[in-house]
């Protein structure tokens, strides 16, 4: 096993976040009708802090909240028991345009039991997914409409997202795993 390379610096990612938060105000032609639901637990800082930037760019309040995928997951009996966490969406997503937030795109299988979560919240007018960092290995028919960071890897590479919300230090990094 190799040591992390840092792939992003605390100033990377709050340049990024920057860049994602125009991104979806120009998709959505502003910020009526949006709600960020952050994917725990990375996903739900990520949320807020795009919210919070959207707020400053248009002055407008955005709702977010966080969403729990644990119980919609295909892979339960392979990966063993996880604590459940909260899911808090702030408003009805009836005819809302929800933003779903995740630190990391792999393989899909998050994003699908989001959308399998979503769709018991209610019925939106359209999702869109948005994921601070791409770095494929897709099992499922999935892509990410805003990526802060495509990074292309090894499957069995290690990728984590550092947030001074949660790990008290910024940063994206990669770890190459031996075969």
């Amino acid at each position: 096993m190799s040591v992390p390379a840092r792939i992003l610096s605390g100033d990377d990612v709050s340049r990024v976040c920057r860049r994602l938060a125009h991104e979806l105000i120009e998709a959505n032609h502003g910020a009526q009708d949006l709600v960020l639901l952050g994917i725990q637990t990375r996903g739900v800082p990520l949320a807020r802090r795009l919210a919070e930037l959207i707020a400053d760019i248009e002055g407008t309040a955005v709702p977010h909240g966080a969403l729990d995928v644990t119980l919609y997951r295909d892979d339960l009996d392979s990966r063993g028991p996880k604590p459940l966490t909260s899911t808090d969406v702030p408003v009805s997503i009836e005819g809302r345009t929800v933003v779903l937030v995740d630190d990391v795109l792999y393989t899909g299988r998050t994003i699908r039991a989001a959308l399998d979560a979503i769709s018991e919240l209610g019925r939106p007018d359209r999702i869109r997914l948005v994921v601070l960092v791409d770095r494929g290995h897709r099992e499922l028919p999935i892509r990410a409409d805003h990526v802060g960071k495509n990074l292309p890897t090894a499957y069995g590479d290690r990728i984590q997202v550092r947030l001074s919300d949660v790990d008290g230090e910024e940063g994206v990094y990669a770890e190459e795993v031996g075969a």
